[in-house]
């Protein structure tokens, strides 16, 4: 299969590129570096210099056998040398992408290892160590089912906490490596999103652009600027690919399985759901006729009462 074609020289020229949205591609997509270290310099807007795999690089294998639903959260820890406005700064960047909605937990649990973990430190020019901050970018293949932004940007804030005042310039140590700023990416919402340079770039991964073949996505060049290019050779390149190719058919049948497994749970939910409801109204029902007839005997024993009263004064009459 050619990854690219031309209908006619007047017309833009057509990218034919794998869908990075299936692991398979996307770990391809983060194994180049220069191709890394560009995604993620647009995502967090701040220039990665140095990009390098953590030594707790996590990748989840691939294969028949792998049904457990950890699986469908894939992850890649990075080491990055970045240049902020207040100078150099090494930061650990861990990527999370997600094709199916999960637990939060999972997410947490992840993060909460990168926190334990004492190798994810750096020694200064003083002989300083130095726990690194953590940037977390999560690619979701579902969304949050926030309407009409891409990428959602959590950048934790440092406020005096008398006046509310935010602490805008304040830089500390303490502070940034106990609360790390995330980036949430939204594939749903990237629909037709072509605002600025990082809605254009990550149209990479925007599903209204899928052929019949979900694997395969149909760009247009002319929508990237050159810079861009390497991103669109790398993917060109997976999807020409048959061992690529082979694998996001195993991923197709994985995903299907947990699709499946859910739709079952969801089920059980409700019917689980039902059964309690159908328990409440009994409940319910039952409280209703206890306290209709409590009702019934305190009226009976106010009218015995009434009655006994009136014959105690027939009697004082006599």
């Amino acid at each position: 299969m050619s990854a690219k074609t031309k209908t006619d020289s007047s017309e833009s020229q057509e990218e034919l590129i794998a869908n990075p949205i299936y692991d398979h591609v996307f770990k391809y997509l983060m194994e180049d570096n220069k191709v890394a270290r560009k995604l993620i310099s647009t995502i967090i807007n701040e220039e990665v210099i140095e990009l390098s795999f953590a030594p707790q690089e996590y990748v989840q294998k691939l294969d028949d056998k792998v049904l457990d639903k950890s699986w469908s959260v894939y992850r890649l820890d990075f080491i990055a040398r970045i240049h902020t406005n207040e100078g150099l700064k090494i930061v650990m960047i861990e990527v999370q992408k997600i094709s199916l909605n999960t637990d939060i937990m999972r997410f947490r649990r992840y993060l909460g290892s990168q926190y334990r973990n004492y190798e994810n430190s750096y020694i200064d020019s003083e002989k300083t160590t130095h726990a690194m901050p953590i940037y977390c970018i999560f690619f979701l293949g579902d969304g949050l089912d926030v309407k009409g932004i891409p990428v959602i940007t959590v950048n934790p804030y440092a406020a005096d906490m008398t006046t509310g005042k935010e602490l805008k310039d304040l830089r500390n140590e303490f502070i940034e490596t106990l609360h790390h700023r995330s980036w949430i990416v939204q594939v749903p919402e990237l629909k037709g999103r072509r605002r600025n340079e990082m809605e254009i770039l990550l149209s990479i991964f925007d599903q209204a652009n899928r052929m019949n073949d979900h694997h395969i996505l149909n760009l247009k060049e002319e929508h990237f600027p050159e810079e861009y290019r390497p991103v669109i050779r790398r993917l060109q390149q997976a999807a020409v690919s048959k061992e690529i190719r082979e694998a996001m058919l195993v991923e197709d049948d994985i995903l299907e399985h947990f699709r499946i497994a859910e739709r079952k749970n969801q089920v059980k939910l409700e019917e689980k759901d039902k059964i309690i409801s159908e328990k409440d109204t009994v409940i319910a029902e039952k409280d209703t006729v206890i306290a209709e007839k409590e009702a019934v005997i305190a009226r009976e024993r106010a009218e015995k009462e009434a009655l006994i009263a009136k014959l105690a004064a027939l009697e004082n009459t006599k």
